[in-house]
Protein backbone atom coordinates (compact mmCIF):
# COMPACT_ATOMS: atom_id res chain seq x y z
CA UNK A 1 0.00 0.00 0.00
CA UNK A 2 1.32 3.14 -1.14
CA UNK A 3 2.74 5.59 1.84
CA UNK A 4 0.44 8.84 0.34
CA UNK A 5 -2.81 6.66 -0.25
CA UNK A 6 -4.72 3.96 2.12
CA UNK A 7 -8.34 2.34 2.79
CA UNK A 8 -9.91 1.63 5.44
CA UNK A 9 -13.57 -0.60 6.12
CA UNK A 10 -15.20 0.78 9.22
CA UNK A 11 -18.52 -0.90 11.18
CA UNK A 12 -21.21 1.74 12.45
CA UNK A 13 -22.25 1.52 15.70
CA UNK A 14 -25.06 1.67 18.09
CA UNK A 15 -25.16 3.19 21.38
CA UNK A 16 -26.68 0.92 24.37
CA UNK A 17 -25.84 3.54 26.91
CA UNK A 18 -26.58 7.47 24.76
CA UNK A 19 -24.17 10.33 23.84
CA UNK A 20 -26.64 13.17 23.92
CA UNK A 21 -24.71 16.47 24.08
CA UNK A 22 -21.36 18.17 23.93
CA UNK A 23 -19.77 20.20 26.49
CA UNK A 24 -17.37 21.54 23.86
CA UNK A 25 -18.79 21.36 20.66
CA UNK A 26 -15.35 22.20 18.61
CA UNK A 27 -13.15 19.74 20.01
CA UNK A 28 -16.66 17.36 20.60
CA UNK A 29 -16.18 16.23 24.01
CA UNK A 30 -19.20 14.63 25.56
CA UNK A 31 -21.22 15.84 28.87
CA UNK A 32 -20.72 12.05 29.81
CA UNK A 33 -19.62 8.62 29.04
CA UNK A 34 -21.69 6.31 26.55
CA UNK A 35 -21.03 2.82 25.55
CA UNK A 36 -22.19 1.33 22.27
CA UNK A 37 -21.98 -2.34 20.26
CA UNK A 38 -20.48 -2.22 16.79
CA UNK A 39 -22.35 -3.46 14.02
CA UNK A 40 -21.47 -5.78 11.52
CA UNK A 41 -21.83 -6.60 8.70
CA UNK A 42 -22.43 -3.18 7.97
CA UNK A 43 -19.20 -1.00 7.01
CA UNK A 44 -17.95 2.43 5.14
CA UNK A 45 -15.08 1.77 3.14
CA UNK A 46 -13.04 5.11 2.40
CA UNK A 47 -9.67 5.51 0.72
CA UNK A 48 -7.40 8.07 0.93
CA UNK A 49 -4.64 9.44 -1.22
CA UNK A 50 -2.66 12.42 -0.72
CA UNK A 51 -0.91 14.22 -3.63
CA UNK A 52 -3.92 14.66 -5.83
CA UNK A 53 -4.42 17.23 -8.29
CA UNK A 54 -6.83 18.83 -6.08
CA UNK A 55 -9.04 17.79 -3.21
CA UNK A 56 -11.73 15.81 -4.12
CA UNK A 57 -14.31 14.39 -1.48
CA UNK A 58 -16.98 11.50 -3.22
CA UNK A 59 -19.53 9.74 -0.61
CA UNK A 60 -21.39 7.30 -1.76
CA UNK A 61 -20.46 7.82 -5.35
CA UNK A 62 -21.32 11.32 -5.34
CA UNK A 63 -19.20 14.87 -4.91
CA UNK A 64 -20.05 16.23 -1.31
CA UNK A 65 -21.24 19.54 -1.19
CA UNK A 66 -21.16 22.25 1.71
CA UNK A 67 -20.98 21.05 5.33
CA UNK A 68 -20.04 16.79 4.54
CA UNK A 69 -16.95 18.19 2.61
CA UNK A 70 -15.91 20.94 5.17
CA UNK A 71 -16.17 18.03 8.29
CA UNK A 72 -13.67 15.71 5.89
CA UNK A 73 -11.26 18.05 4.62
CA UNK A 74 -10.99 19.39 8.05
CA UNK A 75 -10.47 16.14 9.83
CA UNK A 76 -7.43 15.72 7.29
CA UNK A 77 -6.21 19.30 8.09
CA UNK A 78 -5.83 17.32 11.65
CA UNK A 79 -3.57 14.51 9.82
CA UNK A 80 -1.61 17.33 7.67
CA UNK A 81 -0.89 19.00 11.30
CA UNK A 82 0.56 16.02 12.78
CA UNK A 83 3.56 15.67 10.04
CA UNK A 84 6.16 17.51 8.61
CA UNK A 85 5.43 16.06 4.99
CA UNK A 86 4.32 17.97 1.83
CA UNK A 87 1.20 16.03 1.44
CA UNK A 88 -0.45 18.26 -1.25
CA UNK A 89 -4.38 17.89 -1.80
CA UNK A 90 -6.59 14.77 -1.09
CA UNK A 91 -8.73 12.53 -2.78
CA UNK A 92 -11.21 11.00 -0.71
CA UNK A 93 -13.54 8.13 -1.80
CA UNK A 94 -16.11 7.01 0.92
CA UNK A 95 -18.69 4.20 0.68
CA UNK A 96 -21.19 2.11 2.49
CA UNK A 97 -22.75 -0.90 2.23
CA UNK A 98 -26.46 0.09 4.24
CA UNK A 99 -28.89 2.36 3.76
CA UNK A 100 -28.26 5.97 4.86
CA UNK A 101 -31.23 6.95 5.88
CA UNK A 102 -31.87 4.09 8.30
CA UNK A 103 -30.66 6.04 10.97
CA UNK A 104 -27.64 4.00 11.31
CA UNK A 105 -25.07 6.84 11.85
CA UNK A 106 -23.05 6.28 8.55
CA UNK A 107 -20.90 9.10 9.77
CA UNK A 108 -19.75 6.77 12.45
CA UNK A 109 -18.37 4.39 10.36
CA UNK A 110 -17.46 6.84 7.52
CA UNK A 111 -14.99 8.89 10.25
CA UNK A 112 -13.62 5.88 12.18
CA UNK A 113 -12.44 4.53 8.62
CA UNK A 114 -11.25 8.33 7.21
CA UNK A 115 -9.42 8.60 10.25
CA UNK A 116 -7.57 5.41 9.98
CA UNK A 117 -7.09 5.61 6.03
CA UNK A 118 -6.12 8.83 6.35
CA UNK A 119 -3.55 8.59 9.51
CA UNK A 120 -1.86 5.33 7.51
CA UNK A 121 -1.64 7.34 3.86
CA UNK A 122 0.11 10.21 6.05
CA UNK A 123 2.41 7.62 7.57
CA UNK A 124 1.39 8.22 11.29
CA UNK A 125 0.68 6.07 13.98
CA UNK A 126 -2.87 3.69 13.80
CA UNK A 127 -2.68 2.49 17.10
CA UNK A 128 -6.54 2.59 18.32
CA UNK A 129 -6.09 5.54 21.11
CA UNK A 130 -5.01 7.81 17.99
CA UNK A 131 -7.60 7.04 15.29
CA UNK A 132 -10.28 7.17 17.88
CA UNK A 133 -9.01 10.92 19.63
CA UNK A 134 -9.02 11.72 15.39
CA UNK A 135 -12.23 10.35 14.81
CA UNK A 136 -13.78 11.37 17.21
CA UNK A 137 -13.13 15.57 16.43
CA UNK A 138 -15.12 14.67 13.07
CA UNK A 139 -18.09 12.74 14.77
CA UNK A 140 -18.63 12.01 18.38
CA UNK A 141 -19.37 8.64 18.16
CA UNK A 142 -17.09 7.92 15.18
CA UNK A 143 -14.72 7.05 18.16
CA UNK A 144 -16.67 4.41 19.33
CA UNK A 145 -16.20 2.81 15.95
CA UNK A 146 -12.42 2.13 15.94
CA UNK A 147 -12.31 -1.02 18.05
CA UNK A 148 -15.19 -3.77 17.72
CA UNK A 149 -17.54 -5.67 20.17
CA UNK A 150 -18.07 -3.35 22.76
CA UNK A 151 -16.93 0.35 23.45
CA UNK A 152 -16.82 3.04 25.92
CA UNK A 153 -16.31 6.30 24.89
CA UNK A 154 -14.78 7.95 28.04
CA UNK A 155 -16.67 11.21 29.05
CA UNK A 156 -12.35 12.15 29.94
CA UNK A 157 -11.71 15.46 32.60
CA UNK A 158 -9.18 17.48 30.03
CA UNK A 159 -9.53 20.28 28.33
CA UNK A 160 -7.93 19.27 25.50
CA UNK A 161 -9.75 16.36 24.69
CA UNK A 162 -6.49 14.22 24.78
CA UNK A 163 -8.51 11.56 27.66
CA UNK A 164 -12.02 12.01 25.93
CA UNK A 165 -11.38 8.39 24.33
CA UNK A 166 -13.02 5.32 23.19
CA UNK A 167 -11.55 2.07 24.78
CA UNK A 168 -12.57 -1.75 24.10
CA UNK A 169 -14.69 -3.05 26.75
CA UNK A 170 -15.83 -6.31 25.12
CA UNK A 171 -13.89 -7.96 21.60
CA UNK A 172 -16.27 -8.96 18.88
CA UNK A 173 -16.46 -12.56 19.79
CA UNK A 174 -17.38 -11.91 23.22
CA UNK A 175 -21.44 -12.55 23.60
CA UNK A 176 -21.31 -14.30 19.37
CA UNK A 177 -25.58 -15.03 20.19
CA UNK A 178 -25.96 -11.63 20.74
CA UNK A 179 -27.88 -9.95 17.74
CA UNK A 180 -29.07 -6.24 16.72
CA UNK A 181 -31.82 -5.78 14.25
CA UNK A 182 -32.67 -2.26 12.75
CA UNK A 183 -36.44 -1.98 12.10
CA UNK A 184 -36.37 0.73 9.32
CA UNK A 185 -39.92 2.66 10.48
CA UNK A 186 -39.03 5.57 8.03
CA UNK A 187 -36.30 6.57 5.48
CA UNK A 188 -37.64 10.81 5.68
CA UNK A 189 -34.56 12.87 6.92
CA UNK A 190 -35.31 14.18 10.36
CA UNK A 191 -36.59 18.07 10.61
CA UNK A 192 -33.99 18.54 13.46
CA UNK A 193 -30.43 16.73 13.18
CA UNK A 194 -28.63 14.89 16.39
CA UNK A 195 -26.06 17.74 16.38
CA UNK A 196 -28.57 20.65 16.47
CA UNK A 197 -30.73 18.48 18.61
CA UNK A 198 -28.24 18.12 21.52
CA UNK A 199 -27.31 21.51 21.28
CA UNK A 200 -31.08 22.63 21.87
CA UNK A 201 -31.49 19.71 24.56
CA UNK A 202 -28.13 21.41 26.89
CA UNK A 203 -28.83 24.43 26.21
CA UNK A 204 -33.16 24.40 27.21
CA UNK A 205 -34.24 20.99 28.69
CA UNK A 206 -34.50 21.16 32.48
CA UNK A 207 -34.07 17.76 32.99
CA UNK A 208 -30.51 17.69 31.15
CA UNK A 209 -28.36 17.74 34.42
CA UNK A 210 -30.51 14.68 35.47
CA UNK A 211 -29.65 12.91 32.01
CA UNK A 212 -26.11 13.25 32.61
CA UNK A 213 -25.63 11.93 36.03
CA UNK A 214 -28.05 9.17 34.99
CA UNK A 215 -25.87 8.02 32.00
CA UNK A 216 -22.76 7.94 33.83
CA UNK A 217 -24.02 5.94 36.31
CA UNK A 218 -25.51 3.36 33.77
CA UNK A 219 -21.83 2.92 31.91
CA UNK A 220 -20.85 -0.22 35.09
CA UNK A 221 -24.26 -1.62 35.03
CA UNK A 222 -23.93 -2.49 31.62
CA UNK A 223 -20.76 -3.25 31.68
CA UNK A 224 -21.99 -6.16 34.21
CA UNK A 225 -24.82 -7.15 32.45
CA UNK A 226 -22.73 -7.74 29.04
CA UNK A 227 -19.60 -9.57 31.34
CA UNK A 228 -22.56 -12.05 32.70
CA UNK A 229 -24.41 -11.83 28.53
CA UNK A 230 -27.29 -11.21 30.42
CA UNK A 231 -29.56 -9.60 27.81
CA UNK A 232 -32.92 -9.30 30.15
CA UNK A 233 -30.74 -6.86 32.20
CA UNK A 234 -28.82 -5.34 29.66
CA UNK A 235 -31.88 -5.03 27.22
CA UNK A 236 -33.97 -3.03 30.68
CA UNK A 237 -31.04 -0.93 30.86
CA UNK A 238 -30.89 -0.15 26.87
CA UNK A 239 -35.02 1.01 26.90
CA UNK A 240 -34.54 3.15 30.01
CA UNK A 241 -31.53 4.99 29.06
CA UNK A 242 -33.30 5.54 25.55
CA UNK A 243 -36.61 6.85 27.22
CA UNK A 244 -34.76 8.88 29.09
CA UNK A 245 -32.82 10.23 26.48
CA UNK A 246 -35.82 10.85 24.51
CA UNK A 247 -37.80 12.46 27.64
CA UNK A 248 -34.65 14.90 27.90
CA UNK A 249 -35.72 15.77 23.98
CA UNK A 250 -38.94 16.20 24.62
CA UNK A 251 -38.84 18.33 27.54
CA UNK A 252 -36.08 20.94 25.01
CA UNK A 253 -37.72 23.77 24.32
CA UNK A 254 -39.31 23.80 21.69
CA UNK A 255 -40.03 20.01 22.38
CA UNK A 256 -37.60 17.65 20.39
CA UNK A 257 -39.88 14.86 19.48
CA UNK A 258 -38.05 12.03 17.09
CA UNK A 259 -41.08 9.30 17.48
CA UNK A 260 -43.64 8.57 15.10
CA UNK A 261 -46.61 6.78 15.65
CA UNK A 262 -45.28 3.58 14.74
CA UNK A 263 -42.19 3.70 16.82
CA UNK A 264 -44.08 4.26 19.29
CA UNK A 265 -46.65 1.37 17.85
CA UNK A 266 -43.45 -1.34 17.88
CA UNK A 267 -42.04 -0.83 21.01
CA UNK A 268 -44.64 -0.96 23.18
CA UNK A 269 -45.36 -3.79 21.34
CA UNK A 270 -42.19 -5.73 23.09
CA UNK A 271 -43.72 -6.03 26.43
CA UNK A 272 -46.48 -8.46 25.25
CA UNK A 273 -44.06 -10.29 22.78
CA UNK A 274 -41.41 -10.95 26.31
CA UNK A 275 -44.41 -12.24 28.12
CA UNK A 276 -44.55 -14.91 25.33
CA UNK A 277 -41.21 -15.72 25.74
CA UNK A 278 -39.68 -13.83 23.01
CA UNK A 279 -36.45 -12.23 24.30
CA UNK A 280 -36.38 -8.75 22.44
CA UNK A 281 -35.51 -5.22 23.96
CA UNK A 282 -35.15 -2.17 21.78
CA UNK A 283 -32.99 1.17 21.70
CA UNK A 284 -33.63 4.51 19.88
CA UNK A 285 -31.26 7.01 18.87
CA UNK A 286 -32.49 10.39 17.89
CA UNK A 287 -34.27 9.11 14.98
CA UNK A 288 -37.84 6.85 15.00
CA UNK A 289 -36.37 3.30 13.84
CA UNK A 290 -35.54 1.07 16.70
CA UNK A 291 -32.50 -1.37 17.23
CA UNK A 292 -33.71 -4.64 18.83
CA UNK A 293 -31.86 -6.47 20.86
CA UNK A 294 -32.16 -10.24 20.59
CA UNK A 295 -30.78 -13.74 20.36
CA UNK A 296 -29.43 -15.80 17.35
CA UNK A 297 -32.09 -18.66 17.94
CA UNK A 298 -35.21 -15.50 18.33
CA UNK A 299 -33.97 -13.43 15.44
CA UNK A 300 -36.42 -14.69 12.45
CA UNK A 301 -39.41 -13.98 15.17
CA UNK A 302 -38.00 -10.81 15.74
CA UNK A 303 -37.99 -10.03 12.34
CA UNK A 304 -41.49 -10.74 11.83
CA UNK A 305 -42.34 -8.69 14.96
CA UNK A 306 -41.02 -5.35 13.32
CA UNK A 307 -41.95 -6.11 9.64
CA UNK A 308 -45.86 -6.76 11.64
CA UNK A 309 -45.42 -3.15 13.18
CA UNK A 310 -44.54 -2.00 9.63
CA UNK A 311 -40.72 -1.52 9.21
CA UNK A 312 -40.53 -1.47 5.60
CA UNK A 313 -37.16 -2.71 6.03
CA UNK A 314 -34.87 -4.69 8.95
CA UNK A 315 -31.44 -5.04 8.79
CA UNK A 316 -30.20 -7.83 10.84
CA UNK A 317 -26.62 -7.25 12.95
CA UNK A 318 -24.07 -9.10 15.16
CA UNK A 319 -21.25 -7.55 17.10
CA UNK A 320 -18.53 -6.81 14.47
CA UNK A 321 -14.62 -6.41 14.81
CA UNK A 322 -12.02 -3.93 14.47
CA UNK A 323 -11.50 -1.09 12.33
CA UNK A 324 -8.98 -2.24 9.47
CA UNK A 325 -6.76 -1.01 6.49
CA UNK A 326 -7.88 -3.34 3.38
CA UNK A 327 -5.92 -3.31 -0.50
CA UNK A 328 -8.57 -1.15 -2.18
Amino acid sequence: MSPWRATARAHPNIALVKYWGKRDPVRILPHQSSLSVTLAPLEVVTTVEFGAPADSVVLHGTEARGKERVRVLALLERVRAGTTRALGPVRVDSRGNFPMAAGLASSAAGFAALALAGRAAAGLSTEPGAVSRLAREGSGSACRSVQGGMCIWHRGSREDGEDSVATQAFPEGHWPELRLLVAVLSRAEKEVGSRDGMAQAVETSPYYPAWVKDAEAEIPRAIAAIAARDLEVLGALSERNAWRMHATALAADPPLCYLLPGTLGLILALPAARRRGVPVWFTLDAGPNPVLLTLASHEAEVERLAREAGAVEVVRCRPGGDARLVEP
